[in-house]
């Protein structure tokens, strides 16, 4: 798993698509326990980057809807 980027400097489509891999190679098994730990502790991290980028996104749409009604003619 040190090979792979940290988690702060992947953009939403990466995490969510490392995010899907993780969960994958989980259900599948076969791992052992440090291995299937640090899977999903990289899991969790990701999960949380993607939740974040979103709520930034919402944010930045929401002040975006706000300034529209604020001044119309924009």
């Amino acid at each position: 798993m040190s090979d792979r980027p940290a988690v702060e400097t992947l953009g939403y489509e990466k995490a969510r698509d490392e995010l899907v891999e993780v969960v994958r190679a989980l259900e599948v098994g076969g791992l052992g326990l440090d291995e299937s730990v640090a899977l999903w502790e990289r899991g969790e991290a990701l999960a949380k980057r993607c939740d974040a980028q979103l709520a930034g996104a919402r944010t930045r749409i929401e002040e975006k809807l706000a300034e529209a009604e604020r001044d119309p003619d924009a």
